[in-house]
């Protein structure tokens, strides 16, 4: 596809940031690994697994764990956070459109927030399944499009230039009616949950700026703009801040999110 390579590389390098919001995400890890059932000895993939802490999470509940991602320097990080946790996981640099491991090779796959950066749904689905066993479990965490995040990516969409044909916005994957299409007949027993990520924030003012430097799309959308036309930076900088004020109370910013979980047929 013309563009796909260049628009994976900006990926890789917008997410190298991402480490500082570990800690948002480390409750929902466990959350999503319970949501699993991961047991001791199951076979565990997390994708797009970031600086681990899914994977770290499952292997220290006795899963024999591997975690893959497209950005090496989150995958730094994550070796040095299995170090601290004392646990082995087995860390590949890749992309989950074209997963390095042999058919049915997992009890579980999971993605927290992760899988659904990739650009051609179908493919990511298509791998996903098929390194996964029969009567294995997939599960994961995304952004509905109707909530904050979904609002958040919407916005930013606006601002972007337009990515190459074909590629696919993250948040269909937090709509219920996608995700059972997109799994179709491959799939039993799908069912889906709602929780909530409260993220400590002084002002919505905070959250931006935090979001400027940690989150891949925003931290290219903001390069992109600086460059460009700093005017409807500030422009977009004023929408993102309204948008976060909906869901800030308390000093926290209110993040619902979508869980999924089926069984390979």
């Amino acid at each position: 596809m013309d563009g796909l390579a260049p628009f994976k590389e900006a990926q890789k390098k917008g997410w190298a940031h991402f480490a500082p919001l570990e800690d948002n995400t480390t409750p929902e890890a466990a959350r999503l690994v319970k949501y699993a059932g991961v047991r001791p000895g199951h076979r565990v993939l997390d994708v797009a697994c970031g600086t681990g802490v899914v994977a770290i999470t499952a292997a220290r509940l006795g899963g024999r764990v591997a975690g893959l991602d497209l950005t090496p320097e989150l995958l730094e990080r994550a070796r040095e956070n299995a170090g601290v946790a004392g646990v082995e996981v087995e860390w590949h640099e890749g992309d989950v459109e074209q997963l390095p491991f042999g058919d049915a090779a997992f009890d579980i796959v999971l993605s927290q927030f992760g899988h659904m950066f990739a650009p051609r749904p179908e493919v990511a689905t298509a791998e996903m399944l098929r390194v996964l066993k029969p009567g294995g479990t997939i599960a994961f965490s995304t952004w509905p499009p109707e909530l904050i995040l979904g609002r958040l990516f919407a916005l930013g969409g606006r601002y972007m230039p337009p990515p190459p044909p074909g590629v696919t916005p993250p948040t269909v994957w937090g709509d219920p009616n996608f995700v059972r299409e997109r799994l179709g007949p491959a799939v039993k027993d799908l069912v889906f949950d709602r929780a909530r990520m409260l993220v400590p924030a002084l002002s919505p003012q905070h959250s931006r700026r935090m979001a400027e430097r940690t989150a891949g799309p925003l931290v290219k959308l903001v390069e992109f703009l600086t460059s460009t036309d700093p005017a409807r930076l500030l422009t977009f900088r004023r929408e993102y801040e309204a948008i976060i004020a909906d869901y800030f109370e308390d000093n926290t910013v209110r993040q619902d999110y979508l869980l999924t979980r089926a069984t390979k047929v």
